[in-house]
């Protein structure tokens, strides 16, 4: 217990007895209710008031020093939430466009599941919402969007290409050939889609199908926010 916390509970045992004493002539069973003879049970009475005001005291600091935490962390989300507006004008920025391959010319697949292309030539990303390493844009940002993706078909004599776009594992738009006798065919789609906050988009190669790409980029992948709701 503090010495503040000890010199008040000394101090109201004083004064009790003080009080008493001043009765002088008052009735003797009076003055045992004011003072009793068993001072000592009155002293750790009060040192024990003292103990709980001084465990008091120190929660209410920690609750304070929480308090002023909270309320930084606050004033820095708050500056950076300032900071992208001011960036951006108030308005989320989403956009990417990306290629499957960096260099050199082959064919991806077969594989025998379906698997989402990685397209990890990466052109922009602006709010960092496709993942190279995955081929996954995961949205940040509930709101309509646009998304387009390309195919080459395969370098064998019969093509053997079919490629989707998928939303959470959902197929949307396919790409497809597989069949022809012409040595190369590419094709396209696109689709404008809702998305809620960490929903997934990707392109994804069917099971025991190839795509053909090299240098000049056939296969490719972009979409962009238009609005948020």
């Amino acid at each position: 217990m503090s010495l503040r916390m000890k010199g008040i509970a000394l101090f109201l045992l004083a004064l009790c007895c003080c009080l008493s004493g001043t009765q002088g002539q008052g009735d003797h069973e009076d003055q045992k209710a004011c003072c009793p003879s068993d001072t000592g049970s009155l002293m750790k009475e009060l040192i024990s008031i003292g103990e709980k005001l001084g465990a008091m005291g120190e929660k209410l600091g920690t609750m304070g020093d929480n308090l002023r935490l909270m309320e930084t962390r606050l004033q820095t989300s708050e500056n950076e939430v300032e900071e992208l507006k001011r960036l951006t004008g108030g308005r989320p920025q989403v956009a990417f466009s990306a290629t499957l391959r960096e260099t050199g010319n082959r064919n991806t697949g077969p594989f025998t599941t379906p698997i989402p292309l990685q397209y990890k030539k990466v052109f922009s990303n602006t709010g960092s919402s496709y993942n190279p390493a995955t081929g996954i844009f995961t949205a940040t940002v509930k709101g309509m969007y646009f998304f387009r993706f390309s195919m080459m078909n395969n370098l064998n004599d019969t093509p053997n290409s079919v490629v989707c776009l998928t939303k959470n594992g959902q197929r949307l738009v396919s790409v497809w050939d597989t069949a022809g006798s012409d040595a190369n065919d590419i094709g396209s789609n696109a689709v404008v889609i809702p998305l809620e906050v960490g929903d997934n988009v990707y392109v994804e190669l069917q099971a025991n199908r190839l795509v053909y790409d090299d240098e000049m980029n056939y296969n490719t992948f972009s979409g962009f926010l238009l609005f948020t709701m």
